[in-house]
């Protein structure tokens, strides 16, 4: 933890002319919106005495991505009784402890904790391991579940172990190109799943046989979203094969696309943004930052975003999650070099929280984007 005491966070806000006040405020505001607002406006709901969940609105279910963002969102806050409140009910129903999937957390739950699928979601186990690490280093491990670095390293050894020494099941890593899968299994992978920031320090806290493969796939994941990311957009698709192309082959549980810029892509340049932020290493991704901010703009002047093919030609005029874009772009200002950065910064600090049925996704996404901003999305 000591490691990273001194390191220097950039606090884009401030550099954009807002004041530390105007800045807290803002983010208590945001805190006080997404946990306890009205019927219209939160995520999170505390269940009995000690549990609670983050709920996807627009499908009305608990998932391991939002579960897992609001333990990150209370570990970087200082918000101990949230933050296990959202673990036990995770640990509780989303948790399974046989099958071909021990070890690993059903992706979705009914809000009632019953499960409606029996498989993962890799960026749910990804991002409960590194919240629960930076719950060690602030708050001290306790016992059983609370013992968190002990519950992040079991983790991280099911996604990487499953399928040896006659453990059931798949890993969550390819072990040949180190790139984290879609689902345990699959053969292809999601740009906005890499997260090289998470890695290097997984290979710093991760049981120490597995410190060399983390170091490995930090690397690689740098060097794949630097592929995965189009040249003259910066976009990137949902779902991707190995060598950074989009996924345009049917899946057996879909006929919906996966091939373009929608939803899950929208955070693969801000995951680039933090990465840029907390260990300042560029293997060519950092371009996309350039990229995107630069072909947006327009759009982003307007508030008229679409649904785009990589190559940015317009594949439907609607958009789903209008907010996430702004905010996902904005983050991206850790990394981009553009003359448009501070624009971006400006925009999303005055963009209003989403309301309403579909507010779940961009909202998480406004969150994340808010905290690295504003030098609050830090190590621990």
């Amino acid at each position: 933890m000591n490691t990273w005491k001194d390191k220097t966070y950039h606090n884009l806000f401030l550099e954009a002319g807002f004041s530390e006040t105007e800045i807290e405020n803002r983010l208590e505001e945001i805190w006080d919106t997404f946990f306890y607002g009205n019927e219209d406006e939160r995520i999170y709901t505390a269940v009995g005495e000690d549990m609670g969940y983050l709920c996807d609105t627009g499908n009305d279910d608990a998932r391991t991505e939002g579960m897992s963002y609001g333990m990150m969102i209370c570990v970087q806050l200082d918000r101990k009784e949230e933050f296990d409140r959202i673990w036990k009910w995770a640990k509780t129903y989303m948790w399974m402890d046989q099958g071909e999937n021990e070890g690993y957390f059903a992706w979705s739950c009914g809000l009632d904790g019953s499960k409606n699928a029996y498989g993962p979601a890799p960026d749910g186990e990804e991002f409960f391991a590194m919240a629960l690490f930076f719950a060690s280093h602030r708050w001290g491990d306790g016992e059983g579940i609370y013992d968190y670095s002990d519950q992040a390293r079991a983790i991280l050894r099911a996604c990487l172990h499953k399928g040896q020494n006659s453990r059931p099941g798949q890993p969550m890593w390819n072990h040949d190109n180190h790139q984290i899968l879609f689902v345990p299994g699959s053969d292809f992978t999601d740009p906005s799943y890499h997260l090289p920031h998470f890695y290097e320090l997984f290979a710093l806290w991760a049981d120490e046989e597995d410190r060399a493969f983390f170091k490995e796939a930090a690397s690689a994941s740098r060097e794949y979203l630097a592929k995965a990311c189009h040249p003259a957009t910066g976009f990137s698709a949902e779902y991707a094969e190995f060598d950074g192309t989009p996924m345009s082959r049917k899946l057996p549980w879909t006929d919906d696309r996966h091939d373009w810029f929608y939803s899950d892509a929208y955070r693969t340049v801000a995951n680039i943004g933090l990465d840029y932020e907390w260990f300042g290493i560029d293997c060519g991704q950092r371009a996309a930052a350039d990229r995107i901010q630069e072909f947006l703009l327009e759009a982003g002047r307007k508030g008229e975003y679409h649904t785009y093919e990589i190559d940015g030609r317009i594949a439907d005029e609607s958009v789903l999650h209008p907010v996430a874009i702004t905010a996902t772009v904005a983050q991206a200002s850790l990394a981009s070099r553009s003359s448009y950065r501070m624009e971006w910064v400006e925009r999303f600090f005055k963009l209003p929280l989403r309301e309403g049925k579909r507010r779940y996704y961009d909202n998480c996404l406004y969150f994340f984007a808010f905290l690295a901003l504003s030098g609050r999305y830090r190590i621990w």
